[in-house]
This record gives C-alpha cells, structure tokens and sequence, in this order.
C-alpha cells in the first residue's frame, strides 16, 4: 500500500523543514491509487482522512426518453446483416475477427455492445460495407443503424439511466492552478511546475482515468504550495484574506489560529470540516510555534500541509452505496464549479450549499446561467474570464486546436506571412465563438454554419475581412457571400488538420469524421505507402489524381471513399485557411461524391450536408461535453443519458445552455450509486 507523508523536521532554530514521502508504490489500477492514497495518508502526527459514512438516502432519478423504435424488424436486420455483411464477416478469417456467419437474433448484438457500437458508426458513416462491394439503400442502412441503435438501447436503458460511483480524481494541472488562485486570491499560475496531464476519457485532461498520481508529484506540490503562499503572505491585501485573525493581548496564539483554520480549511477542502479536524491542524500549528513562537511561521506551515492533503489535491465525495444517492450539497457545488470553471466553488455556490439550494433545478439553472455570463464591453470585446477558460479548455483539446504552435506548427518556409501573432488569432477564434454561443445562448448549430465569427487584428487581415480591429477579438457579421461561418471556416481548425507544408484532404475528411461526427476511421493497414508529391521536374499531377493512385488497395479505398470527400470540400483553403482558387497551377477541384451518390462541391455545400446529417454532430457534441463534465470516458449506461439530451435539444432549439442545463440535471451528474449489487458496464464507444 502506498504510504504518503508529510515529515516534519527541525532544519535549525528559526526553520523547519517540511517533506513528503512516499513508500513504494505497487502496480495497482488508476482509479485505486486516490483511494490507497487517502487510506494511508499521514500528517505529522496522525492527521488522517475522515471516515466515511453514508450519504442522504437516495430520491428517485430522472426518467429517461426511449428512442423512437426501429423501423426494422428482427428478421429484417438478420437478413440485411447476413446479405450485406457475412461475406468478409464469417469464418476464421472473419475481418476484424467479427463472425457474423451465425448471425441470427439481437440477443448477440446485446453480448457485445462495444463492437456493434463500433459497427453501428462504421455502417452509419458508409465505411461499411466497403465500396466494392453490393450497396444498400440510404433508408435500409439508416433503417439498420437504428435497429442496432434501439436493440442496444432497450438492452442497457430499460431500467433507467443509471449514475457512476462517487467522484473520486486527482486535480489536473489547470484545475490546481485555478482552484490555489481563488483559494489564495492570487494572480499566479501556481501548477506551471507540475507535469503535464495526457488525455484520456472522452479525449481530455480532467478524465480520472489518466490524473495518475507518482512520487514526483509529492515535491512538486509542496514547492508549489510552498511558494503560492509565501506569494499571498507579501501582498498585505492577500495576507489579510488568509490570515484573518492574529494573536493579541485578548487572543492566545492557538485561538487565533484556530479561528484562521476554520476558515481556511472548508474553503481548501470544498466542503464544511469539524472542529475535530481542524483541531488535528491546530496541533500541528503547535508543533511549530513550541519551537520559536512566531505566529506567522506555524501558521503558514498549518496551512501548508492542508494544501497537501489529499483532501485539497483530490475531487473527492463520500463512496456511494449499492442505491442510487443524491450527491451533497457540496458535492454538488464542487461538481458545478469545475464542470464550468475548472476551479472551486466561489462564495455564492459555497453559500447556496449551507442553505440547502442545490438540489432546486431552478436554482441551478439561475447559477448556471451565471455561471456562463459573459458581457461586451463598449468596443465590443467579449470579457468574461472564467467562462473564458471553461470555452478555451473544452474547445482546444475537443477540436485539437490546442496542438497548434505545439505539435502541430505550419512549415514557414513554404506557408508565407505566418507568423505567431496570427497563431494567436487563430487559435482563440474558435474560443470567443463558443464562448459566444454559451454567454447568448445560440444554437450549438452555429457550430457547423454561421453568419458571424471572432477576430482580432491579425486574423481579419488574413480573413480580408475590413473595419478596425485591435488585438483583442470581436464579433464581427461575416459579409454576404464569406466562405466563413461555422468551425470548417476557421483558420485554427483547418492548419491542425493539414500537414504542415501542404494540405490533406485524407486528413479533414478525418478529422470530419472523427471530431464533428463522433466516428473514426480505423488506423490505415500495415504497410501502406506515403502519398507520392509532384517533382519538380514532373508534369503537375493534381492532388485528386494523386489519391485515387494511393487508395487504389481495396483495404484502404472503403474508408477513404467517404474521408477523402469531405476532405476534399474543404480544398479550396490552404494550410492556414487562406481562400485559394490553385494549386500547383491546377484549379482547385473541391468536389464530393460519397458512398451514398451524394455530391457536394465546396465548404457551403459540405456544411449544408452536414446540418443535414445534424443529428450525429449533435450527439457527438452531447457526448463529449458529459464526458468533460463527468471527469471520466462514458459508460453504455451514460450513452441513455446522451439520447435523452439530444432529444431535449431537438425539441428546444439545439440551444447551448440547454446542452449544459440537461447535462447538470442528469441523473449522471446529480446522482452517485457504487457496484456492489450490480457491475456497471466500462464499454466505451
């Protein structure tokens, strides 16, 4: 078992010394290490995690819509499945080892509902079957889709959506910087030190699944901590909001430092503490002062080990039972402010949990609403800081633009007049928009067309857009006729899906796919060659010409058929998302045929054929905001929930605060149930 602790030490008369030690760590799973760590976590002397108990008894949960039915019945959907599909699926060399040879009723799609999620995306987004093959009609493959759909849905949902245990994950670097800001009332970024946090969940960095915790974290957070507060304590403004009582002629040095602690600790930890606990960090206020009885250094060490304890550095509620429970009011606080804010609650929230008010759906929708509030001021700039930095983490790792001027930087030598004060405006348009869409309450549909965006400067020169412009962005009405509006116009997301010299029309087709659609091609087959590039001393080839050579293997072609179009709707923009009419001397052939027959031709017909298919870009959306908000990858069960969300929004307008509204009054996200009578599924899609 893990054994973190906090060694105090005397380091000479006027200083003591303050180190955390861990004992060897076993290999043990990710979400077991927060609860090894709380177990055996030692402060000084004996300062343990509280016990646990339970929480309020359970109230009934939120309903959830069922789907329409199918239009398909059983014998329809094997007969389909059988034609159109058991030719590669069947046998011992079944492709990807899917025997559907024996296909014969839904029980076997409910047996495994992780692979027929995997070929409902695949069958939905017409890489399956491939294009050399007998093609059904669009109504019999959309017909399939949602018999598979309603089969799994039935399966998983019929009892009800059903909540995930109690939250239980380390803070990742952001959120730690954020939550010591407006905990100490600073202006610092105190995680720049901690390591970088990976990705994981539904594609971001709060998910518990990666926030593992090692040895190196230890020192880094008592640096961290350690020079945050030595920060406050110069500012006499800070000083005075952390140290609110000192020890006078009517204060004895331990009252004044229990008055400190009371207040001090349930802000740290999120939630109210007792006087036993805060007495456990009076004593180690004690220890310190015995040895020179200075106030300030005692309670500044008293402080310091609270911001180590894992009742500071983790999101941590009381285990859940095998019932379904309501979450504690300040449970509830902590999960809305960093859904939202990436931060701890701040003094309203904190207020309306000692009250009692937040379980009231209409009190959260006032707090939402506030939460997400963002005003122009008078030249027109959008400010509003903490929604600004929910917009700007969700957006950059949802789209991929964080990547560029990172991993992903455009080739300067070939790509002219880039330079990093146009980086800089691309990668926050995409921000301000959706920060836009969430403070006006838009359609989330803007997202895919619009008649507006954010400049600053820099980008309106590149985008040739006129009027005056400073270096924070505006909002700015795109004129008739613009080739922008929507996420595929933005320069940000059209350099992340480029290669840095050239563009790729294989790489936006999957970035389509994969990002807007929620449906990712498979990794291409072993072997495969690059794509071949004009010579310079060689007849221009056009870029089209130059894939249809390299799809030509028939394991590569039914994945590109419908990449490479969507891609290719998009070539009419340049690496850097500048409007080009050639290329290498050829026109630009922005053309599109996809499986289907479908054709297109250009980003106004691929967007208008994208709000056609709304649904999927939508549910996709749905997906990855309630993995975001949640802190972990989604389970079958949280798939019920995602249904129902879509269909709210269809029936409200695909308005972005009722995205956010459905998702913090879920059963998922208000409620916690633990797996002793009733292992919850991990398959994720």
């Amino acid at each position: 078992m893990p054994l973190l602790r906090l060694i105090v030490g005397n380091c000479g008369t006027n200083s003591i010394g303050l180190r955390l030690q861990f004992s060897s760590l076993p290999t043990i799973p990710p979400f077991a290490i927060p609860n090894a760590m709380l177990r055996s976590f030692f402060i000084g002397c004996a300062i343990l995690a509280p016990s646990v108990g339970q929480c309020a008894d359970a109230q009934a949960a939120d309903t959830v819509v069922d789907v329409a039915k199918a239009l398909m019945t059983d014998a329809e959907a094997v007969k389909f499945l059988n034609h159109y599909c058991a030719d590669c699926h069947q046998g011992e060399d079944a492709e990807g080892g899917l025997d559907l040879g024996d296909f014969k009723a839904a029980t076997q799609v409910v047996s495994d509902i992780e692979a027929w999620n995997r070929i409902t995306d695949r069958i939905a987004s017409g890489q399956m079957p491939p294009v050399d093959s007998e093609m059904p009609t669009t109504e019999a493959r959309l017909n399939v889709v949602a018999w598979i759909r309603s089969t799994i849905h039935h399966a998983v949902c019929d009892d009800g959506a059903r909540p995930g245990g109690a939250m239980l994950r380390r803070l990742n670097r952001a959120e730690y910087a954020n939550t010591v800001r407006d905990l100490l009332g600073i202006q610092i970024n105190a995680g720049h030190d901690l390591p970088a946090d990976g990705a994981g969940g539904e594609g971001f960095d709060n998910a518990a699944e990666t926030l593992f915790v090692s040895p190196i974290y230890a020192e880094k957070y008592l640096e961290a901590a350690q020079s945050a507060l030595g920060h406050a304590l110069k500012d006499p403004r800070d000083r005075k909001q952390i140290l609110v009582a000192e020890p006078d002629d009517k204060r004895s040095p331990q009252e004044a430092a229990r008055i400190v602690l009371s207040k001090f600790l349930p802000r740290a930890f999120r939630r109210p503490v007792d006087d036993a606990e805060v007495e456990q960090y009076v004593q180690l206020f004690d220890k310190v002062y015995e040895q020179d009885e200075m106030f300030v250094p005692a309670i500044r060490f008293a402080i310091e080990a609270a911001m180590v304890s894992p009742k500071f550095l983790f999101i941590w509620e009381e285990p859940a039972g095998p019932e379904q429970t309501l979450i504690s009011q300040h449970e509830m606080a902590s999960r809305l402010s960093y859904f939202l804010w990436a931060s701890m609650p701040d003094r309203q929230l904190f207020q309306l949990a000692e009250e009692g008010k937040l379980h009231d759906k209409d009190v959260i929708a006032k707090q939402v609403v506030r939460m997400l509030e963002s005003k122009i001021d008078d030249r027109g700039h959008r400010r509003g800081a903490k929604v600004h930095e929910f917009a700007t983490r969700f957006i950059e790792q949802w789209l991929g633009t964080r990547a560029l001027g990172r991993e992903f930087k455009p080739d300067e030598s070939v790509i002219r007049r880039f330079d990093s004060e146009l980086e800089g405006g691309m990668k926050i348009e995409p921000v301000f928009f959706f920060e836009d869409l969430l403070a006006e309450n838009r359609s989330l549909l803007n997202l895919i067309d619009s008649d507006f965006t954010y400049a600053n400067s820099h980008l309106a020169r590149h985008y040739k857009i006129k009027g005056t412009f400073r270096q924070h962005p505006k909002r700015v009405e795109l004129p008739e006729g613009s080739h922008r509006g929507g996420l595929l116009g933005m320069s940000a997301v059209l350099a992340v899906s480029s290669f840095p010299h050239r563009t790729s029309p294989v790489l936006r087709g999957k970035w389509i796919m994969e990002t807007l659609l929620g449906s990712a091609p498979p990794p291409p087959p072993p072997g495969v060659p690059e794509l071949e590039e004009n010579g310079h001393d060689d007849k221009a080839v056009s870029l089209r010409e130059r894939l249809e050579r390299h799809r030509a293997d028939p394991a590569c072609a039914s994945c590109h058929a419908i990449m490479d179009p969507l891609g290719f709707g998009l070539e009419n923009f340049d690496v850097v998302g500048r409007w080009r009419t050639e290329v290498d001397g050829l026109p630009v052939d922005a053309r599109g045929t996809l499986p289907d027959g479908t054709e297109f031709a250009g980003p106004e017909a691929l967007k208008k054929l994208l709000l056609e298919r709304k649904d999927a870009f939508i549910r996709n959306l749905t997906a990855k905001m309630l993995g975001y908000a949640l802190g972990r990858g989604l389970t079958n069960e949280d798939h019920c929930v995602v249904e129902a969300i879509v269909k709210k929004l269809e029936q409200d307008d695909y308005k972005a605060q009722t995205l956010i509204l459905e998702i913090v009054n879920s059963v998922v996200f208000r409620y916690k149930q633990g797996t002793s009578d009733h292992e919850q599924s991990t398959a994720t899609r």
